[in-house]
């Protein structure tokens, strides 16, 4: 038997539809609306429509789902909000449907729509800071939701709208079994700026008291979540939803490309280990992955700051801010792809304004380097590049499928035997001051000096590309 809670204020425009729509679900044994001191017709409307109502013991969205609770007489209780619209018939279906399989203690609604201010702007946020375990819960304010009625009897009810997210952060605290489940397409009624600042500081209020409440309120928590969030914005979808639809995308290495210098090196004079990394770098039998890692080693210790102003100093080539701007203007997405750290290369990104970067991630606790580092995901690919596991082309396939290209609508320029895989696949591939004649012959032109010569020659400057070809 499945009880249908409907907290209400003020929903004389929907309340009976959504009140009917319940009742369209087999199963559905009763309907009950818990009334928060409407003044227009809705308690006349629901119970027209066949909905039992009560009036809220308090003024409050949570407290009138806690009187909701002790109501009900279902064994399976199904929250939905009053003001639903335009809800896919097997809603409820699908929420029940976990509880049923003995696969969920906790469900909750996703659905399609864009995600409310407060949700972006204030709950996730915070979720992602002191829970991050509950960060991949697409609407984790959303008020449709379903339980077994014992279930919910043991949890604390807020009494206003921070209930939501209470509720799903006590579930998971205590081992509950959560799942979300997609339902489709909902529309709600847009909430008043006032309302929706009300609900902002309720969510706040919330989530900092669990925080609090679960030993969590404390700078390394903030810390350890910064860094989880900062390694995740170097893989792949992250980038992707940073990167707008585009028709045509330029990669550009970093080192000698669009800097002058090698970051590695120069971090490594700035903490005194350059003998030490040319050791590593002339090593006659250490691949490129064990040498990556083992340079990353030699990190350990350095302080953030240290990278960061490294990354800030190190000298652009000539034309490098003027190069990207300009193929950004011709309709061009720019992304770095590099062998270094992403700290260093979204440094870069933002002082050449690019639209991206792919890179490593090196890990830092307290604010110093660890010296451990995560292998850029996207540079490997199961069906990529036959020499290398960890490789720039393996980055390129990625974005021809996630973004639907074609190779003929990628540039790729670099200067480094760690490009040629990358140069000879790109539909136009440009060696800027290569270091080896390979570098050279993989690509179709080769550009010295200045790197505007790059925009010019992709933005059609006829007697440049011969002069370069």
């Amino acid at each position: 038997m499945i009880s249908v809670i409907i907290p209400a204020l003020n929903e004389s425009a929907t309340i009976a539809s959504v009140v009917a729509f319940a009742y369209e679900t087999p199963g559905v044994a009763e309907v009950i609306v818990i009334d928060d001191g409407s003044i227009d017709n809705t308690v006349e409307l629901a119970r027209a429509a066949g909905a039992r109502v009560l009036t809220s013991t308090l003024l409050g969205k949570g407290a009138s789902m806690e009187d909701g609770v002790w109501a009900a007489r279902g064994e399976i209780l199904v929250f939905l909000d009053g003001d639903l619209s335009t809800m896919e018939h097997d809603l409820i279906r699908r929420l029940v449907e976990p509880i049923h399989e003995g696969r969920a203690d906790f469900v909750k609604a996703r659905f399609t729509r864009r995600a409310g201010r407060v949700t972006t702007l204030t709950a996730k946020p915070l979720v992602a800071t002191f829970f991050p375990e509950l960060a991949h819960f697409e609407q984790p304010l959303g008020g449709i939701i379903a339980a077994r009625r014992l279930f919910l009897r043991n949890l604390a009810f807020e009494t206003d709208y921070g209930v939501d997210i209470a509720l799903l952060i006590d579930s998971a605290i205590n081992g509950a079994r959560i799942v979300e489940v997609d339902v489709g397409y909902i529309e709600h009624e847009s909430q008043p700026l006032e309302t929706l600042g009300d609900m902002a500081l309720q969510v706040s209020r919330v989530i900092l008291d669990r925080a609090a409440l679960y030993g969590r309120l404390h700078i390394d928590q903030v810390r350890e979540v910064q860094e989880t969030e900062r390694r995740m914005q170097g893989e792949l979808p992250a980038i992707l939803r940073k990167t707008r639809k585009t028709d045509k995308l330029a990669l550009f290495d970093m080192d000698g490309v669009l800097i002058r210098d090698r970051f590695i090196v120069r971090l490594a004079q700035r903490v005194n280990k350059l003998d030490e990394l040319h050791q590593l770098l002339d090593h006659p039998t250490m691949d490129a992955i064990e040498r990556t890692r083992a340079i990353a080693q030699l990190f350990a210790g350095v302080s953030r700051e240290a990278f960061e102003l490294t990354a800030r100093n190190l000298h652009l080539m000539p034309g490098a801010i003027e190069t990207v701007i300009g193929l950004r203007k011709a309709g061009y997405r720019v992304g770095i792809i590099t062998d270094s750290y992403r700290i260093a290369a979204e440094t870069v990104r933002r002082r050449v304004f690019a639209d991206f970067t792919i890179s490593h991630v090196m890990h830092f606790r307290r604010g110093f380097a660890s010296g451990e580092i995560s292998l850029c995901p996207a540079m490997e690919h199961p069906n990529g590049c036959p020499l290398h596991a960890s490789c720039k082309l393996n980055a390129m396939y990625h974005l021809l499928e996630q973004l639907q290209l074609t190779s003929q609508q990628i540039v790729a320029i670099g200067d480094g035997e760690n490009d040629v895989c990358l140069l000879q696949a790109a539909g136009r591939s440009i060696a800027f001051e290569p270091k080896k004649p390979l570098v050279a012959e993989a690509a179709q032109h080769v550009v010295e000096g200045d790197l505007i010569h790059v925009l010019h020659l992709l933005t059609g400057d006829e007697e440049l590309m011969a002069r370069t070809a």
